[in-house]
């Protein structure tokens, strides 16, 4: 048995993307774990979408249909209150992650409760709800499987849908006989085993807990019904058992109308995690005397997101729906994991949404990409992954040094005599790397292209000469 060692610690914190990236690299279980993962789940995903001969129209409509939703988000956040509170539901508006928190913590209070059960919610990590309540002596227990190996472990998600992916069944047993406390004696690693010594843990929590916090996939403004997709069934019994819910629901996740969600359901379980229907679809609206939670509140979540919408092209990562198909195909992603992103979003989506969801801070983010294009082919809602990337980068702390090059370059390539002597003093000053056929390492400022990327030595002979060579 190996002692555990949070992947997230391996990491320095608040470290830039290529230092940490680095880090990872060179952990050679993290990349196989990781490459295992997301190379079977690519393998579904690319099975089941090609199952359905409209799925391209599909894309289009989501598309679209999220593109309207941002031209008219006050307008369906107001209806989205106003039907939720006809519902029998409260609806607050925090401004951002401390809002958000205080809200959720005096509604627990008001509970009567020090303990919740949590369904799995990437809003609720992105505003760090569970250290939150911790400070304010309350305690969250995550009950989503993935989730809970994380808690467990004392670590940090790194993927979007599966937050323990850098993890295998060994070092998942391993944490569950050292961290659970009542872990069956004898647990192997077997898969089925260990879900069953999960749900054991689990269902004590979930039968005495009053008090449950979730998030939402969708929200819809038409109804004012929140929904949450799931493939365990614990969710569902967090939805449905406790007294009050607490719902913290990012306002990009509206849509208009429940028709819309027709879309979606056929969207989202096939690109996260390649099923053709999603096991646990639960879908409440305000109270139902008797039955579910009688105390049902939804927190409207900006945290930087009107910021976002004001951004005509970054704006697109508004329509994600947190699939991470993205971080599938990614061969970044792949190799550095999630935790080398520094941010709960991470992968190609992470890349363009932590930059803008905090402004000045993650700069380095959307030049962690190759700009192959794998994410925008893969995106249920098509968004251009490559096409924000790219206007980041312009917006980022490198824009005036970028300027400044490729303005020196066009005043070289406009003066063919000039060009033509740049040619030549390439050429000459690349002849000690010659025989390697590239450059690693070159002085400041090159080096700070060769600190990352290998520089091609110039060909011996320019295409200018050879053509001259070829006409005598």
């Amino acid at each position: 048995m190996s002692d555990i060692v949070p992947a997230a610690s391996l990491i320095p914190a608040d470290a830039p993307f290529p230092k940490a990236a680095k880090v990872a690299l060179g952990m050679p279980q993290l990349r196989a774990n990781l490459a295992h993962a997301t190379g079977t789940i690519r393998a579904k995903r690319a099975k089941v979408a090609g199952e359905l001969d409209d799925w391209e129209r599909l894309r289009d409509t989501a598309s679209a249909v999220k593109a309207d939703v941002q031209r008219r988000l006050p307008e369906l956040a107001v209806e989205f209150e106003q039907n939720a509170t006809a519902a029998g539901a409260t609806v607050h508006w925090a401004r951002d992650a401390k809002e958000a928190n205080e809200i959720a913590a005096r509604i627990v209070r008001e509970a009567g409760a020090e303990e919740v059960v949590k369904v799995k919610s990437m809003a609720t990590q992105e505003i760090e709800l569970n250290e939150h309540f911790e400070a304010e002596g309350l305690k969250a227990f995550e009950t989503d499987l993935a989730e809970l190996i994380v808690q467990l472990a004392e670590d940090k998600p790194s993927h979007i849908l599966v937050p323990a992916i850098h993890y295998n069944r060994t070092q998942i047993r391993d944490i569950f006989e050292q961290r659970m406390g009542d872990a069956p004696v004898g647990l192997t690693d077997d898969p089925a085993a260990l879900a069953e010594a999960a749900r054991l843990h689990l269902r004590r929590r979930l039968l005495s807990s009053t008090v449950a916090v979730s998030g939402a996939n969708f929200a819809v403004a038409e109804t004012g019904s929140l929904v949450v997709v799931e493939s365990e069934g614990n969710g569902r019994m967090c939805l449905t058992m406790p007294r009050t819910l607490v719902s913290i629901v990012g306002v990009e996740k509206l849509l208009p109308s429940f028709s819309d969600l027709e879309v979606f359901m056929q969207l989202l379980p096939r690109s996260s995690t390649g099923e053709r229907m999603n096991p646990y679809t639960s879908v409440w609206t305000g109270v139902r005397e008797g039955d579910g939670p009688q105390d049902v509140h939804v927190i409207l979540l900006d945290n930087g997101r009107t910021g976002v919408l004001a951004d005509e092209v970054g704006r697109q990562a508004l329509s994600c729906i947190r699939c991470s198909a993205c971080l599938n195909v990614c061969p970044v992603y792949e190799r550095t994991g999630g935790h080398a992103y520094g941010h709960v979003y991470p992968g190609p989506i992470g890349a363009i949404l932590a930059p803008q969801l905090e402004p000045g801070k993650h700069d380095d983010l959307p030049y962690a990409s190759s700009l192959c294009g794998a994410c925008y082919e893969v995106c249920p809602v098509k968004i251009n992954i490559p096409e924000v990337l790219v206007h980041l980068r312009q917006q980022g702390p490198h824009q005036a040094a970028e300027k400044a090059a490729m303005g020196a370059a066009e005043a070289v390539m406009a003066r063919p005599r000039l060009w033509r002597t740049a040619l030549k003093a390439a050429r000459l000053g690349s002849m000690p790397w010659r025989r390697k056929g590239f450059v690693r390492r070159m002085p400041w400022p090159v080096s700070k292209w060769t600190v990352s990327r290998d520089l091609p030595v110039p060909p011996k002979e320019s295409f200018r000469d050879w053509w001259k060579e070829r006409d005598r």
